[in-house]
Formats: C-alpha cells, sequence, structure tokens
C-alpha cells in the first residue's frame, strides 16, 4: 500500500434531474464517500465532486407535462438531491449541474478538439420523426412490435421479452410514445464521433487494469461485434446545448454529461481558487481519478468516454469502479410493493448510517448484485453496531465515570491483545482500498466480539464488588475503552456521524495512524447513548410511506394534467404563419379500417367537388361506419405523405390526448363542403 500522500479526483455517476434520489442511488454514493474518507484518514488529499445530470428530451418532456419551466424544474431538483446526500452524510467537495457555463464551455471545447483533430464526421440520416409534436425521436420514445419476437408494446432500440436490439425504423407499426401519433422517416444532418479510430487505444486501456476484469471480458464482446460511429446530435427541440455553428442542433446528453465531472471540478477550482483544474485533466497529469458508476452505464464511460478524451487531448480515468444494482428483499424495487424507496422516505423514518452500514457490509470490488433484505438488515444492524460495538463502550464506561472521575488506566493490561488489534489495521486498510467492504466489516466486527470475550471473561461487574481489585477494575475497563476506540476507528469511513459522537466520549481524534498506541492516563466525558436500535415497526411504516409516494406521485400526475398541462401551448406565431395554412370544410364519404394497421381509418373526403384520401389515427376511437357522413375539418394544403397503405392527402383535425380520448371536429349545421375556415 503507497505511503506518499497522493492526489486523488473522485466521482460518481450524475443523477438524472427528472426524478427523486432512490436507495439504488444511494448504493453508488455511499460506496465512494466511504472509499473517500479512508484515503483522507491515511492522509491523501482526495477531491470528491459530482452535479445533476440535467439535458435531454425526458427532461424537456417532464417539464412540460408539469407546466413549468425547465430550468426552473432542474434547479429545483438539484436542491432535492443535494440535500438527500447531504442527509446520508455523502461529503462532496462539490455539487454542480450539467447546465452551467462550465460545462458548455467544456463541451465545446472538446467537440472543437475532436472536430478539428479528424474525428468528427456529419452525414445525412434518416430519422424517425413524430409529426404531431414535429420533433424527432428518440429510441425510447418510440414504441411497437418488436420485429425479432412479435411481442408488443417494445422500445426502440431493444426487446425487453426476447433481448434482441434493433433501430427504431425496424419496430412493426411504429408509434410514437410522446403523442400516440404514427412516426414518419425524415432526414436530417447529424454529427458523428468516429469512436471506429480509437480502437487499438481502447483495447490496450480496457485491459490494463483501468476496468474491473468482468467488465473488460463483457467490453470484448463489443470490440468483437465492430465500433460503430456515435451519432452525437440531437435536433431541437431539445433541452441541452446548441452545437456551435450548426442552428438547430443541440449534443446528444451522454456527450455532455461525463463533461459534467470536468465542468464540476472546474467549478470548485474556481471556488476554491487555490487548486489547479490542468493538474487534475492534463494529459500529463499524474493525479489520480476514479469513476465509480452503475454497471448500466459502462459502454458510455469505458469507450465514449475515454475515446473523447483522448481525442480531445485530456487525460483519461485511472480506473472506473463498476457495481451492480439494488434490489429488496431479492426482487427488483417495487413502487407498488413499496420497495422502491426513496432517499428522503428513507430518512424521515430511520438513521442513515443504519444503511450505510448494511451497503458497506455487503460490498465488493465485484459487480454482484446487492439484495437489502429489510429482515436482515434490522437483524444485523442491532446485532453488530448495538450489541456488540455500542455496548463494548457502555459497559465499561459507567464503572471509569463512577468509581475514576472519568480517567482511564495509565499502563495497558493486555499489550499483546491490544497490539493484535492494532496489526489488523494492515489487512483492513487493504480491504478498504480494493473496495472489500464486506471483508473490513467482517474482520471488524470478529474484533468486537474477542474484545466483548475480554470483558465478559474479566467479568468488572464482578471486579466492582470486590475489595481492593479497583486497580484492576480501572485497567479492565480502560482496556475495553481502547479496544473500542480502535474499533470506532476502523469504522469511521463507515459511518461518520457515529464516529463523532464517539470521538465527543472518547475525548480524542480518532486517527488511523494513532491505533498503534492505546490512551493512557486519559481523561473521557460522560457517555450518552451513542446510537439506536432499529424498530421494525419503522421500517415497516417506511414500505407503507412508500405505498404513500406512489399514490401521491399518481395524483400530481393527474392533478398536473389537463388539456394545458398535458399540451402547453406552443410557441406564439404571427398571423402570417397561421394564414398559409388553409383549412376546409369536408364531407366523410367512406370510412374504413386499414388492415395490418393498429390505430388507422382510411377515410375519403369530399371537398365540395374534389375527393382526397386521408389516413388517419383514430381507430381507437371511432367505428368506421359512425363516421361515414358526417362534417369534419381538414388540413387541405398539406404536402401529401407517401405511406405504407398508400397516399394521404391532407390531415383532419381531432382534439383529444389519444387512444379512446380523440374527437374529431365537427362544424355545426350549415357549413359546407370546401367552405374555407377563417
Amino acid at each position: 500500500m503507497a505511503t506518499e500522500p497522493r492526489k486523488i479526483l473522485v466521482t460518481c455517476a450524475l443523477p438524472y434531474a427528472n426524478g427523486s434520489i432512490h436507495l439504488g442511488h444511494m448504493l453508488e454514493h455511499i460506496q465512494a464517500d466511504i472509499w473517500v474518507r479512508y484515503q483522507r484518514m491515511r492522509g491523501h488529499q482526495v477531491h470528491f465532486i459530482c452535479a445533476d445530470d440535467a439535458h435531454g428530451t425526458p427532461i424537456m418532456l417532464k417539464a412540460q407535462q408539469l407546466g413549468v419551466d425547465t430550468e426552473q424544474m432542474i434547479a429545483a431538483v438539484q436542491q432535492e438531491h443535494k440535500a438527500d446526500f447531504d442527509r446520508f452524510n455523502i461529503g462532496f467537495d462539490n455539487y454542480h449541474s450539467t447546465h452551467s457555463t462550465e460545462n458548455r464551455e467544456f463541451a465545446e471545447l472538446i467537440y472543437g478538439r475532436l472536430k478539428s483533430n479528424g474525428f468528427i464526421e456529419n452525414r445525412t440520416i434518416s430519422q424517425l420523426y413524430d409529426p404531431e409534436q414535429n420533433m424527432f425521436l428518440p429510441d425510447r420514445f418510440v414504441k411497437g412490435t418488436c420485429p425479432s419476437c412479435k411481442a408488443e408494446d417494445q422500445y426502440g432500440d431493444n426487446c425487453e421479452v426476447c433481448g434482441a436490439t434493433y433501430s427504431p425504423a425496424e419496430l412493426i407499426d411504429p408509434r410514437s410514445a410522446v403523442s400516440g401519433a404514427t412516426p414518419v422517416m425524415k432526414d436530417t444532418e447529424h454529427f458523428f464521433f468516429d469512436l471506429p479510430q480509437f480502437d487499438g487505444m481502447l483495447k490496450a486501456w480496457t485491459r490494463s487494469g483501468a476496468l474491473q476484469e468482468e467488465m473488460a471480458n463483457k467490453l470484448e464482446e463489443w470490440f468483437e461485434s465492430g465500433l460503430q460511429q456515435w451519432d452525437i446530435t440531437r435536433d431541437a427541440p431539445y433541452f441541452g446545448f446548441e452545437i456551435p455553428d450548426a442552428p438547430g442542433k443541440y449534443f446528444y446528453v451522454w456527450l455532455d454529461a461525463p463533461i459534467g465531472y470536468m465542468g464540476s471540478f472546474k467549478n470548485y477550482c474556481d471556488k476554491r481558487g487555490d487548486l489547479s483544474f490542468d493538474e487534475y485533466w492534463n494529459k500529463s497529469s499524474s493525479t489520480e481519478l476514479y469513476h465509480f458508476i452503475g454497471k448500466d452505464i459502462v459502454y458510455f464511460h469505458s469507450l465514449f468516454w475515454p475515446a473523447m478524451l483522448e481525442g480531445s487531448d485530456f487525460r483519461k480515468p485511472t480506473n472506473i469502479f463498476v457495481h451492480g444494482y439494488v434490489t429488496v428483499n431479492g426482487a427488483k424495487m417495487s413502487k407498488s410493493k413499496g420497495t422502491f424507496i426513496k432517499a428522503d422516505t428513507y430518512l424521515n423514518h430511520l438513521d442513515p448510517e443504519c444503511l450505510r452500514y448494511y451497503y458497506a457490509a455487503k460490498l465488493s470490488s465485484r459487480i454482484d448484485d446487492l439484495d437489502l433484505n429489510l429482515d436482515d438488515f434490522v437483524a444485523r444492524v442491532n446485532s453488530d453496531v448495538v450489541n456488540k460495538l455500542v455496548n463494548l463502550a457502555s459497559r465499561n464506561a459507567g464503572f471509569i465515570a463512577k468509581r475514576f472521575d472519568g480517567q482511564l488506566a495509565g499502563d495497558c493490561a493486555e499489550p499483546e491483545l491490544y497490539a493484535e488489534f492494532a496489526a489488523a489495521a494492515e489487512r483492513i486498510g487493504q480491504a478498504y482500498e480494493q473496495r472489500e467492504f464486506g471483508r473490513a466489516i467482517r474482520e471488524i466486527m470478529a474484533l468486537a466480539d474477542k474484545a466483548n470475550r475480554y470483558v465478559d471473561d474479566k467479568a468488572p461487574w464482578v471486579l466492582a464488588k470486590q475489595e481492593g481489585k479497583d486497580a484492576e477494575l480501572q485497567a479492565v475497563c480502560s482496556m475495553g475503552l481502547n479496544l473500542f476506540r480502535v474499533l470506532m476507528t476502523y469504522l469511521k469511513p463507515v459511518m461518520p456521524k457515529l464516529t463523532e459522537r464517539a470521538e465527543a466520549f472518547l475525548n480524542c481524534e480518532l486517527s488511523w495512524n494513532a491505533v498503534n498506541e492505546p490512551l493512557l492516563d486519559h481523561g473521557v466525558n460522560k457517555f450518552n447513548a451513542l446510537f439506536s436500535r432499529i424498530d421494525a415497526d419503522k421500517v415497516a411504516a417506511m414500505v407503507e410511506a412508500s405505498k404513500e409516494d406512489l399514490a401521491a406521485e399518481q395524483a400530481q400526475v393527474k392533478q398536473a394534467t389537463g388539456p394545458l398541462a398535458d399540451d402547453p401551448i406552443g410557441e406564439t406565431i404571427g398571423f402570417d404563419d397561421f394564414a398559409k395554412v388553409d383549412l376546409r370544410v369536408a364531407l366523410i364519404k367512406k370510412a374504413e379500417a386499414v388492415p395490418k394497421a393498429e390505430k388507422l381509418l382510411r377515410l375519403e373526403l369530399d371537398l365540395g367537388g374534389e375527393t382526397r384520401q386521408v389516413f388517419a389515427g383514430i381507430k381507437s376511437a371511432y367505428n368506421p361506419e359512425d363516421l361515414e357522413g358526417k362534417l369534419t375539418v381538414m388540413v387541405a394544403n398539406l404536402a401529401p405523405r407517401k405511406m405504407r397503405f398508400g397516399l394521404s392527402e391532407g390531415m383532419v383535425l381531432a382534439a383529444g390526448p389519444g387512444g379512446k380520448d380523440l374527437w374529431i371536429l365537427e362544424p355545426h349545421d350549415g357549413a359546407q363542403p370546401g367552405m374555407r375556415i377563417k
């Protein structure tokens, strides 16, 4: 293990700014925080930063749904996230946002360098487009039938039933997840990052020790299938950074999200004034850079991110530490079961250090999923922290306070036993360094068992009743408190608040380097309760509150829905723009279902001397025979659109969110086919 002071920058993956922090998020942030606290205890200079990932289509659409300004929404979410992390004692030096001046500058700088170095290519592509919302659709905003197994209601990038991957255009009967409309193919110019040029560098880097072996093996599959150019462009409307010299084109969120590590650190450097950004990000930097991330975002962090850094002349990460998911009671977190638990909901019922301890006790350097078994959670915390650790202090502290005025003995009663506890610092330290936190906890609790056996064997409660045994009583209880001090030193990275209370009682700072020598002839303070047992009723209440959170979310959605909240009024247009739209009264002469089309009806519309064919996505709301003979309103000067089922020569107007809730516009009696609507 290194003894020279190291300079280390640590980051966690950036939480997305469209939802609350939950206990799945907390696994990563607790893991990173424990590692950072250990490194600081060993005298290393560590900077720990994070930020909200605040860009992308989902955030834009959620703000529209809630009827709020997007920037106001992400600012409120950022404050909520930061408050949750603070209450969980996650010691970030800086918590920033990707929607920042620093992040924009670095995104433009990196893009500019990649472009000038020949790593950006632009070409025209065809993409699915929502004709109702006037927006190109990201893969996850297209749904349809899987082209492989024919499972319905699958996303546009992969099938959750058979695991097949495909492009959105390959979906059968695709529909927009935003409006329900049938998307159309539309050409657009996009910019691509030429990832294949970095194939050799990435193969060497991923096998250099910068990744866990499991992840390096997984990446080998992607290398074998061949790296592809990466589309880094999104078209307006989009919430993000506009690409320089490309109006209406925006950086894809996954380009500027990892750059958020740089933006947050630059913001931190500027706040401090005594810290050099270049020292940590320069290509020749000798500092260490570590990313803690979940296994779901390995692809971006271990291929695109290091390649972007290499291509723009910045340093690559020293290592990327990947963890698995959190399950609860052996199953995926469930909102309906109350096991999808928000950080805030947990904190309203339980001590954050209980979860910190439980996660630490089960964490390793591997990428295994971690199960939060709620019964085991209660039993383990109560057994280890309360019965073994805190009890060790309480059963000795009373005698020292009452019989010896808080003064510890001047000699160590069991030098060999104390030396054994002190020698464990090396093994436990190695476990922390290697992120084998579960192994560290097992070592600590094995020592706690040994310390309690020592007290049981010496039986200070018996010595206290015997004449002439005061010196022995003081020595035994002083030994017990010294062993408690060593154990709390080893647990300091995991339970910082419990450690603060222990330090106040022991009247000293707990330092890793100080465990070699016991406290002798030292005064301690009055002992107060250090930690409370977990009440199983509080866990049950937390689960019930999580169910209530779901009900409140559903109520909020219902409250926030309604025409304007679900579909806010669009940007203001001029009268001349509106005058270009030619709206006409039309008579529906014939209506019929379109074979193999889930939502379409084919309408023959009489415009008073001219007949048009229009395909309308209103099948879910109307029987064809009920429409024939009705008057409606159509856009008559819309360019014809070639569809799979024929040519659509206009558009009928309807109101409603979709499905059965659609109503075509019907002019009052007296209106005639062909009349212009003004």
